[in-house]
């Protein structure tokens, strides 16, 4: 072969590597993307057939987007101690999870309901040595069967000690002598200390599936939330965005200290029946007055002043004529109440602002012994925390006055007024 023959073949020989570099390379690299595009389809697909109800249990979960931490990489794995933040580092919750769960149980209640005879489940957690178990009332209300299972899946019979309709709490035991060896009460906080923006954990039974671990935040504190079985209102309800459900009614919410901050009792849910990150919990320091007693008594007594308002809003000052938008507005006395004796006074007429009908003429209870009073619930909470018996003084604007009337709180016994 010639030198002129061989550079005429090299040259075709390079501008073919050119052409396959410019034309075969991006096509290599587009195609398995094509290929990649269809396999997650794929992966879905029989996802849906096999196991719908799957996709449904993965959409329930807390609603927090962990925090970006610098220097981290995309999608590498964070500890959980930089997952939560610098609130408390060095938090691990698979050894929070091992040391907080035995104390948690899972209830099974047979119970006749409306004529009828059911199956429910619930949660709970154990709160003394001698077998006392926590839950809510609408647990093991009409109960005639309660199985508790304890986190390794052993059962045990349980009694029911004492139910409060008005808290929603339950007190059931079991025999110590069936406590597995590593199980144990857990400790209740000071529930007045905790702020929105807390992280807690929920552990319960979901759905029946003992044992659950859900992690969220406060949300709230303060609120008031229903009862369910009577028209009184439970004061100071914890709101949390950590996943609650049907069943995990009864367990704990707790910090991340492993104290226990409330009871887990009810979900907002906008008409469905699973949690959409509106979860509610009855505070430990209800829990603190109320199981004592329905251990020692079967029953707590809850005091009661009887009256029946709203909180002043922009609407309540404009009928009312009033100069703030503080204090909680009494709208009906109860006849024979403890508020009623004291001489207070609810609406006398009312107006209409804006086509809305506003009564007027109501007290407006502005302080309780010498405590602000911002809004109803502060009013409902100076009575809840107090005694029968105790003497509550009430700072009042009736007609544009300041005036102080004095109030005795009794037993609620059966009224059902607020």
């Amino acid at each position: 072969m010639s030198n002129r023959q061989f550079a005429i073949l090299a040259a075709a020989g390079c501008l073919a590597l050119v052409v396959l570099i410019v034309i075969a390379l991006p096509l290599a690299f587009f195609l398995p993307g094509w290929l990649r595009a269809e396999a997650p389809e794929t992966a879905v697909v029989a996802q849906a057939t096999v196991a719908p109800q799957a996709i449904e249990t993965q959409q329930a979960v807390p609603t927090f987007t962990p925090p970006a931490v610098a220097g981290q990489q995309p999608g590498g794995e964070r500890p959980v101690q930089v997952l939560l933040g610098l609130q408390q580092q060095g938090t691990d919750l698979t050894q929070l999870y091992e040391q907080l769960s035995p104390g948690v149980v899972s209830i099974q209640v047979f119970a006749q309901r409306g004529g009828q005879v059911g199956e429910g489940a619930g949660s709970g957690f154990i709160i003394d040595e001698q077998g006392h178990i926590v839950t809510n009332n609408h647990v093991v209300a009409g109960a005639q069967q309660v199985t508790v299972i304890y986190h390794n899946g052993i059962e045990a019979s349980a009694e029911v000690v004492g139910t409060d309709e008005d808290s929603d709490l339950a007190v059931i035991r079991v025999d110590p002598a069936t406590f597995p060896e590593d199980v144990g009460p857990l400790p209740l906080a000071d529930s007045d200390q905790v702020v929105p923006g807390e992280w807690v954990v929920a552990i319960g039974n979901p759905f029946g599936l003992g044992g659950s671990l859900t992690l969220g935040i406060v949300s709230a504190t303060g609120r008031l939330i229903p009862s369910g079985a009577t028209t009184f209102a439970i004061p100071q309800a914890i709101q949390t965005d950590a996943a609650i459900n049907p069943g995990n009614s009864g367990g704990p919410l707790l910090n991340l200290d492993g104290e226990v901050i409330g009871v887990n009792a009810q979900i907002a849910t906008g008409g469905g029946a699973a949690n959409s990150g509106v979860g509610f919990a009855i505070p430990s320091n209800v829990v603190r007055r109320v199981a004592p007693s329905l251990i020692e008594t079967g029953r707590y007594v809850w005091p009661w002043m009887g009256v029946e308002g709203t909180s002043v809003n922009l609407i309540i000052q404009q009928a009312n004529d009033l100069e703030t938008q503080q204090g909680a507005y009494v709208n009906r006395v109860v006849s024979g109440s403890p508020a009623d004796q004291a001489g207070l006074q609810g609406s006398t007429g009312q107006t209409s602002i804006g086509g809305v009908p506003v009564p007027t003429g109501g007290d407006v209870v502005i302080a309780a012994n010498g405590q602000q009073i911002r809004d109803f619930a502060d009013l409902l909470v100076s009575t809840a925390f107090g005694s029968p018996g105790d003497e509550v003084e009430l700072t009042i604007i009736r007609d544009g006055q300041q005036i102080t009337e004095t109030v005795t709180l009794a037993a609620r016994g059966g009224r059902q007024q607020g």
